[in-house]
């Protein structure tokens, strides 16, 4: 490596153990490389200018985050969880079966880990935590792992990214993460089962069948939005990111107008915690514009390109290694720095091996949801104990079973590649 990346690395690195936000970590990483290259500085307004103003693609993100906090204001969560509770709550388990089930429908809608934890997630905490029959640990753990469909079933902010950062088409990764989602969604639910009835767990009490018909046309309204989101992508009537736009409108006004839950004033709320959410990606992507910038002109992608060639792995060795290497940096990088700069890198080498990027897509993102529920940088895990005061230990005490889960669907994932790739191909898309 040369110095001007090893003084990158160590700028970086520095900047993360001063717990600098990582954008400026990246930032100031990528004007260091510049200065020990002698290089114009100016080439950091050009690299970043270049990047977010020429991507259609990523007006879709903070219009998708908008979205998610109309959502999570306008009392959806709790409407939702209503209707999933005449739905599973009578299982054993009702109310961990029915966060489950209220994730899926939020997924279709937020397209955000954070966004279903900190919105259905808190209400289904609340509600478990009111029964002795729930511990705090099982509670935040069913919570963490649900929220981790919000970006593998459609829409998902983490593919728009990765579509930015590969080129590959946003509807066709949309379409390749519904049969993971629901996969995933099934196994999450067979764990809870088989919890519930090893601890004895509580069903629901059975709600009368006269109170059926308000609860279900209220809960049901939320589910319109996928289906126009996902229908009018894939009819043609628009595109994935005039889809976040709609999506944006389409919360607006079942909250402001149908629900009538939204004030000015909570509006207000949501607009400005949608600019600082946007705020922080855009940081983020300015950063790893540079970091990329600097990786290519020292040809890093294309030595890794060689190096995984000279190897001979093929294309389930280099996935199988990938998967290990993104596991294992997750326990210690945010999973932006995997999306933006680890990605990019690899991409020479998965077009060297034909690996499908639509494939290798969902493979990243599910990589980067079981990093958000593992520690020591479990975001999710963070955000759930700063939500609702429930320790890390006890969590991960009671979440094992679920990463395991994830991590052998992740397996049957990367050795069968038609289970991500058949919706798309059946759809039409020229995926291979």
């Amino acid at each position: 490596m040369s110095l001007g990346i090893l003084i990158l690395a160590g700028v970086l690195v520095l900047g993360m153990l001063l717990r600098m936000p990582i954008g400026f970590s990246m930032l100031a990483s990528g004007v260091a490389y510049l200065l020990v290259k002698r290089q114009d500085l100016g080439l950091v307004a050009e690299q970043v200018s270049n990047g977010l103003y020429n991507s259609y693609v990523l007006l879709a993100v903070p219009l998708f985050v908008f979205a998610a906090n109309i959502m999570n204001a306008g009392t959806v969560s709790e409407r939702i969880f209503d209707f999933c509770r005449i739905l599973v709550g009578r299982m054993r388990g009702g109310l961990a079966q029915v966060d489950i089930l209220v994730s899926v429908i939020f997924s279709g809608m937020s397209g955000s880990a954070i966004a279903d934890a900190a919105g259905p997630g808190l209400v289904t905490i609340k509600q478990m935590l009111k029964k002795p029959e729930y511990s705090r640990g099982f509670a935040g753990a069913v919570v963490v792992a649900s929220a981790t469909l919000g970006p593998i079933i459609p829409p998902s902010i983490p593919m728009v990214i990765y579509a930015l950062v590969s080129g590959a088409s946003v509807g066709a990764l949309f379409l390749a993460g519904v049969v993971p989602g629901v996969l995933m969604a099934t196994l999450m639910m067979t764990v809870v089962h088989f919890i519930a009835v090893k601890r004895n767990m509580p069903r629901e009490d059975k709600i009368p069948l006269k109170d059926w018909p308000p609860i279900l046309f209220r809960g049901a309204l939320p589910l319109s939005m996928p289906v126009v989101l996902l229908g009018g992508i894939y009819s043609g009537a628009f595109t994935p990111t005039e889809a976040a736009a709609v999506a944006a409108l389409h919360a607006l006004i079942l909250a402001g107008v149908v629900y009538r839950a939204l004030t000015w004033r909570s509006f207000w709320g949501v607009v400005m915690e949608s600019t600082r959410g946007s705020a922080v990606i855009t940081l983020i992507l300015a950063g790893s514009f540079m970091l990329n910038y600097a990786f290519t002109a020292e040809g890093v992608p294309q030595a890794m390109a060689q190096w995984v060639d000279s190897m001979d792995l093929g294309r389930i060795g280099f996935l199988l290694l990938v998967n290990v290497m993104f596991l294992v940096l997750g326990c210690f990088l945010d999973v932006s720095v995997l999306l933006l700069v680890f990605v990019p890198m690899l991409l020479p080498a998965v077009a060297l091996l034909g690996i499908d990027l639509v494939h290798f897509g969902v493979l990243v993102v599910l990589n980067m949801m079981i990093g958000l529920i593992h520690p020591p940088f479990g975001m999710l895990l963070f955000v759930t104990k700063a939500l609702t005061g429930i320790p890390i230990g006890e969590m991960m005490k009671e979440g094992w079973m679920f990463i395991v889960m994830l991590l052998m669907l992740l397996l049957a994932l990367t050795l069968f590649p038609q289970i991500v790739l058949w919706l798309p191909q059946t759809m039409g898309y020229g995926v291979k």
